[in-house]
């Protein structure tokens, strides 16, 4: 076990296993074998290499989408999440520094008449987005003009899903997601640029501040020493950016 302190542990880990919620929704950070069901991908790493620090097993409790892990943050079922920074989300979480940095971008119509990021905020244009994700988060305070419009559920798949099925004007996303969707679909392209840059962190409930302290020399930690770059690289991440050090501003 390393020199974690009792009142650090105890906050960490207060029901015994470290408690680690995962999103599968994003598939950057975590990715589930559909085969097997084994779990991998940087968050998963990261969780496991911090449970062998304190001596503690790792229990992981997934999620499709972001905006469920937040939401589940009521029901007590995790001790450390893997979220996007968001003013929202730091109401109720204490964020480490970003780990990894991602970029937010949309994908339109291969013929629409969109070239940059910053056109789409105008009248009559459509963004689709996944509920409660970093990025609606960000165009909801952002955008002044456009509409943003919601999928039912979380998930790039059903944002995607519903920006094909009614032919809105864009699908506002994580960069891999979109340009995964449009290698294989010519009806569709990415724009170059970003709207957002999408500040990945561990976080920990408030009110547990020997634990926050300790993940975020964690984290720390983790991107100086290389693995979580050699974590990204292992799960074929090779596009996502390790944050700077400190808070990666």
């Amino acid at each position: 076990m390393s020199g974690i302190s009792q009142e650090a542990l105890r906050e960490l880990a207060p029901t015994g296993p470290l408690r680690a919620a995962i999103n599968l929704g994003n598939t950057v950070l975590a990715q589930k074998d559909p085969a097997s069901g084994e779990l991998r991908g940087v968050t998963i790493d990261l969780a496991n290499a911090l449970g062998r620090e304190i001596g503690r097993p790792v229990h992981f409790e997934s999620f499709d989408a972001a905006g469920k892990v937040f939401a589940a943050l009521k029901q007590d079922v995790w001790d450390i999440a893997f979220l996007a920074i968001e003013p929202a989300r730091a109401a109720e979480i204490d964020f480490t520094a970003p780990y990894v940095l991602i970029e937010g971008t949309y994908m339109v119509w291969a013929d629409s008449p969109f070239r940059d990021v910053a056109e789409l905020d105008r009248a009559g244009v459509r963004i689709s987005v996944g509920p409660d994700s970093a990025y609606d988060l960000f165009l909801k305070r952002t955008l002044q003009h456009a509409t943003i419009v919601r999928a039912h559920t979380g998930g790039p798949r059903a944002m995607i899903e519903l920006f094909l099925a009614d032919r809105l004007e864009a699908a506002a996303g994580v960069r891999q997601w979109l340009v995964a969707h449009a290698a294989s679909d010519p009806n569709v392209r990415v724009l170059d640029g970003r709207f957002m840059q999408i500040r990945q962190a561990m976080g920990v409930k408030k009110g547990r501040p020997a634990a926050f302290q300790y993940v975020c020399d964690f984290v720390e930690r983790m991107k100086a020493s290389g693995f979580v770059a050699d974590a990204l690289r292992r799960s074929g991440q090779l596009d996502a950016a390790v944050a700077p050090p400190g808070d990666g501003d």
